[in-house]
C-alpha cells in the first residue's frame, strides 16, 4: 500500500519554505512512491482535517519546479493560537488524514508544540528549522536566514548612499527577539558604524563618542547603524529605566537617546524593516538548505526514524533527536565569536565591554 505523507508550515513564513515542499515531494514520489499531502495552516490543518493533497498525481515534477524560487509558503502558516487547548483533536486530525508520517518545518516555538503532539499521538515526526533570526539550538544553518541577511543588505546599500548624501545618521531597527545574528551579520557585511544586539550592553554615550570618532578623525558625516529589535534600554539612559522597553521602539528610542549627543547637532532617521526581512526570493544558500533538508528529512521517515531535527553541522546535514533541541539553550550571539571580534577589528561599535549573555 502506497505510504502516505504529510508536510505542514509553521510559525513566522521565511524565504525557503516552498522549496522544502518541493525536495520533499519530489524526493518522496520519486524514490520511495509515496503520497504527499500538504497540510493547510499548520496544526489549524489538522485540527479542521482538511488537507491540501500534493501528490505526483496532483503536481508532476514541472509542477513543482517553479515552488523552488517561491517566497512565503503555498501551505499558508499560523503563529499564534490555542494549539494546546486542542491536542487531542489535532492528534486525531493526523490519524484522520491516515498519515504514515510527518514533516514539520518551523522555528523553536513551533517545534516545541509539535513535538509534544508527535509525543501524545505517536505520530512518525521529523522537524526541519527555519528562522530569520537563526537561534535554533544544534544546527549551524537554518532556512531563512541567509536571505534575510541578503534582504538587509540591500537595504543598507541604499540607505548608505542617502545617508552620505545628507550628512545623516541612518538608524536601521532589524528583527532579532533575543539573538543578533541577524544584525550582527548584515551589519559587517552592509558596511554599518555601529551594530547592537540584545548579548552585549552597550550606552548612548558610547555611541555618540563612536560618532564624534568617524567625524572628527575620519571626516565622516554620516553613519549607519543596525539595531536588533530586541535591544535593551541603555545603561546611561536619560528617559527610561533599564528594565524598561521604549513603547516607541527600539530604533526610534536610541534615534531620540542620540539627540543629546554633546555639542553636534546630528540629523537621524530611523528606519524599521519590519516583515520586509521575511519576504522575498530565497537565496541560492537557502535554496540549497532547504533542499537538502528536504531530502534528509525524507530518507529519516524512510528508514524508520522519528522525533528527530534535520540539521546542518560540520558541512553536511545530520539527525539530531528533538528533544536534545529542545532541551538546549537558544543558540545566541557569543560576545567573545569571531565574527564579534571581526566588527571590532574594522572599527565597528559593538558595544561595551560588560556584556549581557545568556
Amino acid at each position: 500500500m502506497q505510504k502516505r505523507l504529510g508536510i505542514l508550515t509553521s510559525g513566522g513564513d521565511c524565504p525557503g519554505l516552498n522549496a522544502v515542499i518541493r525536495a520533499v515531494v519530489s524526493h518522496a514520489t520519486l524514490t520511495y512512491n509515496w503520497q504527499v499531502v500538504g497540510i493547510p495552516y499548520a496544526t489549524r490543518g489538522l485540527l479542521e482535517r482538511k488537507a491540501i493533497p500534493l501528490s505526483i498525481h496532483g503536481l508532476d515534477l514541472r509542477g513543482i519546479d517553479p515552488l523552488l524560487n517561491m517566497g512565503g509558503t503555498i501551505l499558508g502558516s499560523i503563529n499564534k493560537g490555542d494549539t494546546l487547548a486542542h491536542v487531542e483533536e489535532i492528534v486525531a486530525g493526523y490519524h484522520a488524514l491516515e498519515l504514515d508520517a510527518l514533516i514539520g518545518i518551523g522555528g523553536d516555538g513551533s517545534l516545541a508544540i509539535l513535538n509534544q503532539l508527535q509525543k501524545q499521538g505517536n505520530w512518525n515526526f521529523v522537524a526541519i528549522p527555519k528562522t530569520i533570526d537563526c537561534d535554533v539550538s544544534s544546527t549551524e544553518k537554518v532556512i531563512g536566514f541567509d536571505t534575510a541577511v541578503n534582504t538587509i543588505v540591500d537595504a543598507l546599500n541604499r540607505l548608505t548612499f542617502t545617508a552620505a548624501s545628507h550628512d545623516r545618521v541612518m538608524i536601521v531597527e532589524v528583527m532579532g527577539r533575543t539573538a543578533g545574528h541577524l544584525a550582527l551579520q548584515s551589519g559587517i557585511a552592509g558596511g554599518a558604524d555601529a551594530i547592537l544586539i540584545p548579548e552585549i550592553s552597550y550606552t548612548i554615550q558610547g555611541v555618540c563618542e563612536h560618532l564624534a570618532e568617524l567625524r572628527d578623525r575620519w571626516g565622516r558625516r554620516f553613519a549607519i547603524i543596525v539595531v536588533a529589535e530586541g535591544v535593551q534600554i541603555a545603561a546611561d539612559s536619560s528617559k527610561e529605566p533599564s528594565s524598561q522597553k521604549p513603547s516607541c521602539g527600539i530604533g526610534q528610542y536610541i534615534g531620540d537617546e542620540l539627540c543629546s549627543c554633546a555639542n553636534h547637532q546630528i540629523d537621524i532617521r530611523v528606519s524599521v524593516l519590519g516583515h520586509i526581512q521575511r519576504g522575498g526570493i530565497p537565496s541560492a544558500s537557502d535554496r540549497l538548505i532547504a533542499t537538502a533538508f528536504g531530502k534528509a528529512a525524507v530518507d529519516l521517515l524512510a528508514n524508520g526514524q522519528s522525533a528527530q531535527m534535520v540539521a546542518w553541522q560540520n558541512g553536511q546535514v545530520i539527525a539530531v533527536p528533538l528533544e536534545t533541541v529542545l532541551a538546549s539553550s537558544p543558540c545566541l550571539v557569543n560576545p567573545n565569536h569571531f565574527l564579534v571580534q571581526t566588527a571590532r577589528a574594522l572599527g565597528i561599535y559593538v558595544g561595551e565591554n560588560s556584556i549581557l549573555f545568556g
